[in-house]
């Protein structure tokens, strides 16, 4: 089983980028999440994504670097397991240039060369220990979680959650969804994260499944059936140059994944964690220099405080575990 990559990434300070981005949007805002700073800023910590693959996960077929025609200055393009993705490469041109992280992501099975099997990261999920291809995938299938979470549909990203949510009602009855794979939705692995599944087992729809924030394995497969499905919603959103209420996510295929049997049960929450740096910035510190984790997600914020000085310290835990430059790097 080969298994790829794919991490998306922007640099905001690229004068192109600038000039699309004030001619579709104006500016940066941080009163709105679509289009503020640190959905788009980086600290260059990338280097440091590109030394935990080469060190912690060396067996990984193909990396897939996904951004508008950007590349570091000091990225190895001529790596033999890189791949250079353009935008325009897999999206439509109509709907290019694009701002919107989940619209770049509905289309990620059609980079070209990308294999069945394959891992998508953001540019803030990181690799902080050694891990095997099993943690990602067993017997073909992708490891995951099948669990509900509460969702009030407040924030820009549940309203989207509920959008995946009615697409799912649209095509699968839960109650027989549990039955067929009651062993999967109430695995023991899950713990605490389990109850609320037990809780609603009664009620006749699916409701917004946990979301870990972190890697997420998928089959390329999944990504065309929901595509042959429901093709015209997701063309529909497409059009969304920044987030919208109104837009799907990645979660989408990831639910359609669970829903179809086509996943392994998995409490990826035992070596995986997310850390919003407004809050836990120490803690993710700690967890980076201890490598606490296999993997963790480096969360900015728009509103966080002394961002300078804690990324320095951020970048300081991950250069105490990854100094040695890797064959990415020029």
């Amino acid at each position: 089983m080969e298994i790829d990559f794919v991490i998306t990434w922007v640099d905001m300070n690229d004068p192109k980028w600038k000039q699309d981005f004030a001619k579709y949007s104006g500016k940066i805002d941080n009163t709105k999440n679509e289009v503020s700073e640190a959905r788009f800023r980086d600290h260059g910590l990338l280097k440091y994504w590109f030394r935990g693959v080469e060190k912690f996960a060396p067996w990984v077929r193909k990396i897939h670097f996904v951004t508008c025609g950007q590349s570091p200055e000091w990225l190895n393009t001529a790596h033999p397991k890189l791949q250079m993705v353009n935008h325009e490469d897999y999206i439509p041109k109509e709907y290019l240039p694009v701002f919107n992280s989940s619209l770049i992501e509905i289309y990620l099975h059609k980079i070209p060369g990308l294999s069945e099997h394959f891992v998508y990261f953001n540019d803030d999920f990181f690799i902080t220990n050694h891990i095997t291809e099993e943690r990602f995938f067993k017997d073909g299938l992708p490891n995951d979680i099948a669990a509900f979470r509460l969702n009030f549909g407040l924030s820009l990203w549940s309203k989207c959650l509920k959008n995946n949510i009615r697409i799912i009602n649209k095509h699968f009855d839960k109650k027989e969804v549990l039955k067929r794979d009651r062993d999967k939705w109430y695995d023991e692995s899950y713990g605490s994260r389990g109850k609320l599944t037990k809780r609603l087992s009664f009620y006749d729809k699916f409701v917004t499944l946990r979301t870990p924030h972190n890697a997420q394995p998928y089959l390329k497969a999944t990504f065309e059936e929901v595509w042959e499905k429901e093709g015209d919603e997701l063309k529909g959103m497409s059009t969304h140059r920044f987030r919208s209420p109104q837009d799907y996510t990645q979660e989408l295929f990831r639910t359609w994944q669970i829903c179809k049997s086509n996943f392994n049960a998995y409490n990826t929450y035992q070596n995986t964690k997310m850390f919003p740096l407004l809050f836990k910035s120490e803690k993710a510190i700690k967890a980076i220099r201890e490598q606490s984790y296999s993997l963790v997600c480096i969360n900015d914020n728009e509103h966080m405080r002394n961002y300078e000085q804690t990324m320095a310290k951020v970048e300081a835990a991950f250069e105490s575990i990854l100094p040695e430059k890797s064959n990415f790097e020029l």
